[in-house]
């Protein structure tokens, strides 16, 4: 099977499943393009509501598969950059499923999902000092919003890995779920997100993303929604609130 990201949307939810299994599903050069583009699609169909991001079979991402990065450009981290970054600015929420190892470039594709489950036996690295390759500045700093400065400078200095119990300790995994129990769990966890306002959930991605500037914008989009008048009828009528926003 070709190197390729598989794509599926089912009740607002969109799936993208990084599929190289024969290179533990790293990313080629082709597949970095890609991605951007069909995050683009995504975020433009008005019915996804959340993304989930994984692997293809028992491996989330083992990182950039090097043997494909032969072209000049293809060898700075550019390709990764533009990825991580269409990631990190998905109008909606995002999470990474994690099983097996999750290194490198695959690790700097968690770091800009909003959330991260793993599942037990999850291995987490980042490996640039192994290639000397110079990390770039935000990517490293979303690193060190998750982790902190000195776990990121753990991993970026040694390119070591870390086992699923560290990663949840230090932030980089925010639940750790015992095998066979993660896809469950995130299907349960992402019915849980549907349920919620996408108006909060989009004011609130942008504003732990540093907006400083836009408290304006979104009380606007709160008046013309009617959604918090919707939230508080159904709370006070003991009903699932249905809300209409999407932005």
């Amino acid at each position: 099977m070709e190197p390729q990201l598989l794509h599926r949307v089912t009740d607002g939810v969109a799936t993208v499943v990084i599929s190289n299994p024969a290179k533990r599903n790293a990313m080629t050069a082709a597949m970095w393009r890609a991605l951007p583009e069909l995050l683009e699609e995504l975020a433009a169909d008005r019915d996804v509501r959340a993304l989930v991001l994984t692997g293809d079979g028992d491996t989330f991402c083992a990182g950039a598969d090097i043997s494909t990065l032969r072209e000049p450009d293809d060898r700075q981290p550019s390709l990764a950059l533009r990825a991580e970054e269409a990631l990190a600015a998905f109008p909606r929420p995002t999470l990474a499923a994690v099983r097996g190892y999750c290194v490198g470039g695959g690790c700097q594709l968690a770091a800009a999902c909003d959330l991260r489950f793993a599942e037990e036996g999850a291995r987490f690295g980042v490996t640039p000092a192994k290639l000397g390759i110079v990390y770039p500045a935000a990517s490293t700093r979303r690193l060190v919003s998750l982790v902190g400065p000195a776990t990121a400078k753990y991993l970026l200095f040694s390119a070591e890995l870390i086992d699923d119990r560290r990663a949840l300790r230090t932030g980089l995994v925010d639940e750790l779920l015992p095998a066979g129990e993660l896809d469950g769990r995130v299907a349960e966890f992402v019915t849980v997100l549907l349920s919620r306002s996408p108006l909060t959930q989009a004011a609130a991605k942008e504003f732990a993303a540093g907006a400083t500037d836009r408290d304006a914008h979104w009380a606007e989009e709160a008046r013309k929604s009617g959604d918090q008048a919707e939230g508080v009828a159904a709370f006070l009528e003991r009903r699932a609130p249905v809300f209409t926003y999407r932005g």
